[in-house]
């Protein structure tokens, strides 16, 4: 659901995805956060540590970004606040400059890349296709110079260009994806393209290099393992991001909604959401998703176990009190790709008839006849020592249960991890996971889906609702959810504590507010096609004009006109999803804001 532009289409260009440690950054020249926002998005251990250390080391940051994030206020020597869904045109535009002033390691395009220049293209495609022929016009006679993506991106062409001469003479040089980039209406082009721009460096598979996502994604082990989860007879799927459509029409989807193993038998009838609130708060377009649950004909029955009546409980039907990370015991394993485990020891036995969802699954499986075969005739406690004794087996380090019990803590090998390395120093005996065993920066697998919005090398197409979009004269301000320090997505959200110490806020630059005699702290109506919420105005030079930011994971809690009185962002977000990985787009929306 986070990363699906990321995850789905980077396997195309280097057959998976990958990430450097954030310890190869002290060894960086210049490193590029895009949309990366590591100071209040606190993602991975010590994410802030390393890149002030990189800071020491004589390493220039730069930020992209359209508001002046707490990362770029701490770190970055230039900030550079693009338009939102534009920052494909950028990185093209880099490249226009790395091509035009011979910046290009032509050495590394030749030896591990295919679909850089016309020399290096899969048989049987056309003349014109290449990535160098798109970004100097020749294929559809637009040159991408940076005077054309300063028209497109709001940043001035000079900036664009020594960006680019920076990236192209300052190595290594390690460029840094965030999470936010990627959920655009064409979240999947800014990942190829910032592929290409690291191809075209010489920056991949190199300490202080990287294309990769800032967020985790490394393809690190740890001997950990986890309940065996039996083997699924179901083998459709449907993107995630899709869920509330294969309620309303799932077995009408087919493969061009990105359902594999098609198509479904069923619509959606039942749903478990466990410790999610996903149902209705995070998911996009709140307002058709309430309607698509509130109908009993649709969604015949839902189970809800969390910890709090959150908006997405609220529309249980079977809504169970679940216990907390102090009432159980358990092992935590980083999705980030970290190489370390933690355990949590049982702190306090859990209060009234809160229960861990083993208990309560447990008892459903022994009523369907279930019962042994799922639970083995475990306990909690005997699967975690048996998950431990596997580990051992693995890994001879690794500490006994009780050792790990007492620890708290286990790290395997924290040394740097340079993503991509055993590709570049062997490409003969570890050639990429693509059908060329290179890098694709062309990818005929895509070019031969023919699909709209798909192209075969990385293009900047413009996004619906972005800022090239005539709905723009309608709702002429660009919104965007950032992540917000004092929330984990929406939990927290319901603490008067961390409401205090941030409160959810729309910020909105100075001219723009003024230009709708908005003052700073006023209460306001943000509003589109789709619905409508209510915020107070922080007005702040942080973030660039045309553009306001809306914390995501306020709680969804509208009055009887249908307004969010918190402020809950999806009530404006669409689920219009990507048109490769059909993932969540829900940074790209255009709306208004006037006086409530």
């Amino acid at each position: 659901y986070s990363s699906a532009c990321l995850s789905y289409t980077a396997p195309f260009v280097t057959g998976y995805r990958d990430t450097n440690s954030y310890q190869t950054l002290v060894a960086s020249k210049l490193i590029i956060l895009n949309g990366f926002n590591p100071a209040e998005t606190i993602f991975e251990t010590n994410s802030n540590y390393y890149l002030a250390r990189a800071r020491e080391a004589g390493a220039r940051v730069v930020v992209i970004d359209p508001r002046l994030t707490e990362t770029a206020a701490t770190f970055a020597d230039e900030w550079l606040p693009l338009k939102p869904t534009t920052d494909a045109a950028l990185f093209v535009a880099m490249a226009h400059v790395l091509i035009a002033e011979k910046l290009c390691n032509r050495e590394f395009l030749d030896k591990y890349c295919v679909g850089f220049d016309e020399g290096h293209m899969p048989a049987g495609v056309p003349a014109g296709h290449s990535f160098e022929s798109y970004v100097l016009g020749r294929s559809d006679g637009v040159e991408k110079t940076p005077e054309w993506a300063a028209e497109i991106t709001g940043i001035e062409a000079h900036a664009i260009r020594n960006l680019a001469r920076a990236y192209g003479t300052l190595h290594p040089a390690q460029l840094l994806q965030g999470l936010g980039p990627q959920r655009h209406a064409h979240g999947e082009e800014s990942v190829r393209a910032g592929i290409a721009l690291a191809c075209m460096t010489g920056n991949l598979g190199v300490p202080g290099g990287g294309w990769g996502g800032g967020e985790g994604g490394r393809r690190l082990e740890i001997p950990i393992g986890g309940l065996p989860t039996g083997a699924n007879p179901v083998k459709t799927r449907i993107p995630v991001f899709l869920w509330t459509d294969a309620i309303v029409r799932g077995t009408e989807m087919t493969a061009e909604d990105g359902v594999e193993n098609g198509p479904l038998p069923s619509n959606i009838k039942f749903i478990f959401n466990l410790g999610s609130n996903t149902l209705v708060n995070q998911h996009a377009d709140v307002n058709r998703t309430v309607r698509i649950l509130r109908d009993e004909g649709l969604v015949e029955f839902i189970v809800v176990s969390d910890h709090f009546l959150t908006p997405s409980a609220r529309f249980a039907d079977i809504l169970l009190p679940a216990d907390n990370s102090l009432e159980r015991a358990d092992i935590g394993v980083p999705w980030s790709g970290e190489r370390y485990i933690v355990f949590g020891n049982k702190v306090v036995e859990p209060p009234f008839e809160c229960k861990h969802d083993y208990w309560w699954l447990s008892r459903v499986a022994e009523r369907l006849g279930l019962g042994k075969p799922f639970t083995e005739g475990k306990t909690e406690e005997q699967w975690l020592e048996q998950i431990v004794g596997d580990a051992r087996q693995r890994d001879p380090g690794f500490p006994s249960y009780e050792e790990l019990r007492q620890r708290g803590f286990y790290r395997k090998d924290p040394e740097e991890y340079v993503a991509f390395e055993k590709e570049i120093r062997d490409p003969a005996g570890h050639p990429f996971p693509t059908p060329s065993g290179k890098v694709e920066i062309f990818s005929k697998r895509l070019y031969d889906m023919n699909r709209a919005g798909v192209p075969g090398v990385p293009h900047y197409i413009p996004a619906w609702e972005g800022p090239q979009d005539e709905l723009a004269l309608r709702y002429p301000l660009q919104c965007i959810g950032p992540h917000y320090k004092r929330r984990t997505h929406s939990t927290w959200d319901e603490d008067p504590w961390m409401e205090e110490a941030d409160p959810q806020q729309m910020w909105i630059s100075p001219p723009d507010a003024a230009a709708r005699g908005i003052a700073n702290g006023e209460l306001v109506k943000v509003f589109n096609q789709r619905g409508a919420l209510l915020a107070r105005a922080r007005v702040t030079r942080r973030i660039r004009p045309g553009v306001v930011a809306i914390p995501q994971g306020a709680w969804y809690t509208p009055g009887k006109d249908g307004v969010c009185r918190r402020g809950c962002i999806n009530v404006l977000t669409s689920q219009q999803s990507t048109p490769l990985a059909h993932g969540n787009a829900q940074h790209t929306l255009l709306v208004e804001v006037k006086k409530a």
